[in-house]
């Protein structure tokens, strides 16, 4: 990963997916660690598919216990995209959105 920008939030320094337990782990430079299920990751994607288009809210997404993460692609100096197995690979997530899901965690 690269350097964050001056007066960044904390940056993460490495993800690393850990296939066998379907856990995508995340260290960030403040010394945090997570570790997030690539279920939890798939119903909360933060694509438009999942949170709605144009106000509409949908119906929560479900039956995703045996999703896996097939590729993680990082979009510039900001995001990560999520190509899932079940073929979901809209979603960009922030390095903040990651942070703020490990939070809840």
């Amino acid at each position: 990963m690269s350097a964050p920008p001056a007066g960044a939030a904390p940056w993460p320094v490495e993800l690393r997916y850990v296939r066998a337990a379907r856990v995508l782990e995340i260290d960030y430079d403040d010394g945090a660690r997570f570790a997030l299920s690539a279920e939890t990751l798939r119903v909360n994607s933060p694509s438009a598919e999942v949170r709605g288009h144009g106000g509409a809210k949908p119906p929560p997404v479900t039956g995703k216990q045996n999703v896996a993460i097939e590729r993680i692609e990082r979009v510039g100096n900001y995001a990560a995209r999520l190509v899932f197995d079940d073929g979901h690979a809209t979603g960009l997530y922030t390095w903040a959105y990651l942070r703020q899901l490990g939070e809840a965690g």
